[in-house]
């Protein structure tokens, strides 16, 4: 395990290396004509200056919380705070680069080479995210886990993820403020009082629209990920880190295991199962080669599907290998399923027969749109918490707080079902709106059309479902991450 872990850092490097390659590869690809240059230029430009005043902001908020923790609790875990911080930022910017370099791209290998050419520039570009998110979170923490990866000091850790989730709740929030507001002043100017189609050059908002998909739905985004990360990790360390002689125990492979060398392994496990899980996300991101002839949406589901068969074969060879109970191993597989089981609940709630409901309630106007939207996104929300409490339920059973930690749920405080429930019902029925309307756009409900009554209802929820979706969701769910860190970091001040 010590040589596990002690690479981590430099894989973490590696991935970064692997995050440029990709980014290089997309750089190299044709950008269209003379006007797509431009417009994609304009979109840069306008992204870059928002993160550029937005960090720059940000910058007084870090110094001022590194200040306090260092005076109240530890210079450490200020330093800490800084590192998560500096981290997270740097996965939105790695983010935001590639995205609006492959954006355009993705547009010309559409309009030259077909559907295939562009699924794969575009998910390169979604690639440089993931990886560098990752990347980042090995090396930030593998560092940290190095210098303070014993019982005693763990907590300094807890840090790290206070710094990544502060970033994520300004970068994620600001970014999908920007972003609803400009989409959806373009939306109604355009749509509804014009009549002209999406993303016209005409209508003056639409490259402010372009510049709020990418500082919300990738820079935030980025962060966003990026805080939930490597909270999972640290919230699993904290446990291994403070677990009773019992648990330590039934987490043995066998009782000849001295209790806090088992201490130390279960600290490790949760970093060398997230650097394993980035080799598993490389094999993920060279499948697709093979499955581009697929449609997108079932590509990228395979792929995770490849990804996540990978990720379990090397987490079973760890612990078998480094004197674990197969248990933690079944906590990891149900945590990895539940995953991807609410995945697929998702993708049914945003694109398959619940959308159709919403396009047939819009011929009735606005209001029953809005109504069915709602009732389908507070649907949308049982299945979801019902898969999380089975794997809290089994991960549990089978090894205890800890099996919940590393299965990657990590619900540390205060029952937050009230929020994962809000926050689910709120994603889900943004999309499902969204989708509605571009179905009806595109022809596929008899009789309606772009301009119709029925259209222009759609347009409405549309718009009720954006800031859900972008800002209202995602802000609930770091708020929930957020307090659980912040109750972790200031724990010694309370007791």
């Amino acid at each position: 395990m010590d040589v596990l872990i002690q690479s981590t850092p430099f894989l973490g490097i590696f991935g970064l290396l692997v995050a440029y390659g990709i980014h290089v590869a997309i750089e190299r690809q044709p950008a269209g004509t003379d006007v797509m240059r431009e417009i994609a230029g304009q979109i840069r430009v306008g992204a870059m200056a928002f993160l550029r005043r937005e960090y720059t902001v940000l910058v007084f908020f870090v110094v001022l919380v590194a200040l306090l923790l260092g005076i109240f609790l530890r210079i450490e875990m200020a330093y800490a705070f800084v590192g998560g911080a500096l981290c997270s930022v740097s996965a939105g910017y790695f983010g935001m680069r590639a995205a609006t370099s492959a954006n355009v791209r993705t547009a010309e290998a559409a309009r030259t080479s077909g559907q295939r050419r562009a699924l794969l520039t575009a998910f390169h570009g979604g690639a440089v995210m993931g990886v560098s998110v990752a990347s980042l979170g090995l090396i930030g923490l593998g560092v940290f886990f190095h210098l303070f990866g014993r019982p005693g000091t763990a907590n300094i850790i807890n840090g790290f993820a206070m710094g990544a989730s502060s970033i994520a709740l300004f970068a994620r929030v600001g970014g999908g403020i920007y972003t609803k507001a400009a989409d959806v002043g373009a939306d109604l100017v355009g749509k509804v009082e014009a009549g002209i189609p999406e993303d016209d050059p005409r209508n003056p908002g639409v490259i402010a629209d372009n510049v709020g998909d990418n500082v919300g739905d990738v820079a935030g985004m980025g962060a966003d990920i990026f805080e939930s990360y490597v909270g999972a990790i640290i919230a699993t360390v904290a446990i291994g880190a403070t677990l009773l002689p019992a648990g330590l125990g039934m987490l043995k492979a066998t009782d000849a295991v001295e209790a806090e060398s088992i201490r130390t392994i279960l600290m490790s496990l949760p970093l060398v199962l997230a650097g394993l899980g980035l080799v598993a996300s490389f094999l993920g991101i060279a499948s697709m080669k093979i499955l581009k002839g697929l449609s997108p949406a079932s590509a990228l589901r395979y792929s995770t599907f490849i990804a996540a068969g990978v990720f379990l074969v090397f987490s079973l060879w760890v612990i078998r290998t480094h004197d674990v109970n197969n248990n933690v191993f079944w906590a990891v597989f149900f945590g990895t399923i539940g995953g991807i089981l609410i995945g697929l609940i998702t993708e049914y709630y945003t694109s398959g027969s619940p959308v159709r409901r919403i396009c047939a309630s819009s011929k009735t106007g606005p209001a029953t749109n809005i109504i069915s939207g709602l009732s389908i996104g507070f649907e949308s929300s049982a299945l979801p918490v019902v898969a999380i409490c089975l794997v809290i339920f089994v991960s549990n059973s089978v090894a205890g707080l800890y099996g919940i930690g590393i299965a990657a749920v990590g619900m540390l405080a205060s029952a937050t079902v009230t929020g994962v429930l809000l926050a689910l019902m709120m994603a889900n029925a943004g999309g499902a709106w969204d989708n509605a309307k571009k179905a009806i756009e595109k022809g596929e409900v008899a009789g309606e059309k772009k301009g119709t009554d029925a259209h222009k209802a759609a347009v409405v929820g549309d718009t009720v479902g954006d800031p859900f979706k972008d800002t209202s969701a995602p802000a609930m769910n770091i708020l929930i991450k957020l307090m659980s860190i912040v109750s972790l970091v200031i724990a010694p001040l309370l007791i």
